[in-house]
């Protein structure tokens, strides 16, 4: 494998022909679920306007990714993981299709709403573990960090910026339903790409003939991760992080906004915006340079130090203080999840990434509710100074304590992957 330069280091994987397909099929899921965010909300008010009926069909959205984080990892473990891949796209193109026939001849109710929302939900956690489980099979070692580079630019840019900006251009032009239709068709069009990509070859370990059951199968990825101290410690860590940081930032910050400036609902949006540009840049930015040597060091102290702006919301009524102290959350955070992604793809054994990377999604997604629910009747007897502060010094202590109880120091040096050497006895790669 030649050597990449820096300068095109962040677009090498571009050269693979399945890799093209692959990303340009992430692209499209991202961006179509950008849109059902949008449209989900508009099409639910259409039906019923009642809050607690948009509330129920958005608690199924999370509660399909939910409940299948988990089954999702295993799925990209013992089956082959383009035909999941494509069976998602396929379920993802006959609920929003059904929508949208129901919608345009008016008999749409609220439950086929929930049931197409809880469909989607699921397909996310059946398709990004697989996608990140396949990727090693497409890609040499050296270029995954620009490929999880590349997914974490798309991901700000379509999920939570032009889906949701195109859905609300087309629901309030046209019908929700309309929406809809367009979201149907983007998912059409990554089951497209994905029926183009080929078929990797996979190693027969990965899917032995006497296979065990299911359960075996997630205690394997349970037993791997407990373990292994670097991914044990970092999950841990990473898990409590989202439970201190993402009530505060999800609940507290736009009252805050609201009650510092009159415009504060816009502003609150301009600061999500700086946080989706700082993940993009930051993306790119970590991507187009090689696997740092201390990559554990870095990734956690991404995370950690990379939190501490978070504090100032507790101290600062400037507002381009605040922009700027989003921005470089965003860069840093999406830096960190950069690494991460690239490490378990390098780092795990490729019969077991979609388990350790659905547990990771299943623990993060599952205390993400819970910190959302505590944060605001901690607020109501907690100043909010203190809320903010303890949010943004906390993860530097998590990930500091990591460092030292998984003796990552040590384990970088003894396991290092900046060398160019590939992980020959089991990753597989086509030259395209």
């Amino acid at each position: 494998m030649r050597n990449v330069s820096v300068r095109w280091r962040a677009v090498a994987p571009l050269r693979h022909g399945d890799y093209r397909l692959l990303i340009g099929a992430v692209a499209a899921e991202l961006f179509a679920s950008g849109m059902w965010t949008v449209v989900m909300v508009f099409q639910v008010i259409a039906i019923r306007d009642d809050p607690t009926a948009l509330s129920s069909v958005a608690a199924c959205l999370s509660g399909g990714l939910l409940a299948f984080a988990l089954v999702g990892g295993i799925a990209a473990d013992r089956l082959p993981k383009r035909g999941v891949l494509i069976a998602v796209q396929v379920a993802n193109v006959v609920s929003v299709s059904t929508v949208t026939a129901l919608a345009l001849t008016g008999a749409l109710a609220l439950w086929h709403m929930a049931m197409a929302s809880a469909v989607l939900g699921a397909g996310t956690a059946f398709f990004f573990p697989t996608y990140t489980a396949l990727l090693p099979h497409v890609l040499p070692a050296d270029e995954l960090l620009a490929a999880n580079g590349m997914e974490g630019a798309l991901r700000p840019t379509l999920q939570q910026g032009t889906g949701p900006a195109v859905a609300g251009m087309v629901v309030g032009a046209f019908l929700p339903a309309t929406g809809a239709f367009v979201v149907a068709a983007v998912h059409a069009c990554a089951l497209v790409l994905l029926l183009c990509v080929r078929p990797p070859r996979e190693d027969p370990a990965e899917h032995p003939e006497e296979k065990a059951g299911v359960l075996a199968d997630l205690k394997e990825g349970i037993a791997f991760t407990i373990g292994t101290p670097w991914l044990l410690w970092t999950l841990v860590a990473a898990c409590v992080m989202t439970f201190v940081v993402m009530g505060p930032v999800e609940v507290l910050l736009p009252f805050l906004t609201r009650e510092l400036f009159d415009d504060g609902e816009r502003r609150f949006g301009w600061l999500l915006a700086a946080f989706g540009a700082g993940g993009a840049l930051g993306s790119l930015m970590v991507s187009s340079r090689p696997l740092p040597r201390r990559y554990l060091t870095v990734m956690l102290m991404c995370w950690g130090a990379g939190t501490l702006p978070l504090a100032v919301f507790a101290f600062t009524t400037s507002y381009p203080v605040m922009l700027t102290a989003t921005f470089v959350i965003g860069f840093f955070d999406a830096a960190g999840m950069v690494l991460w992604g690239t490490l378990l793809q390098r780092r795990v054994p490729l019969g077991m990434i979609g388990r350790v990377a659905s547990l990771d999604f299943f623990v993060s997604l599952a205390l993400m509710p819970l910190s959302i629910a505590v944060t605001g009747p901690l607020a109501a007897v907690v100043p909010w100074w203190i809320v903010f502060t303890v949010a943004g010094v906390t993860p530097f202590v998590l990930m500091a304590v990591a460092l030292v109880a998984g003796r990552m120091f040590a384990d970088e040096i003894a396991n290092p992957l900046d060398t160019g050497n590939e992980r020959v006895d089991t990753t597989v790669v086509r030259q395209n």
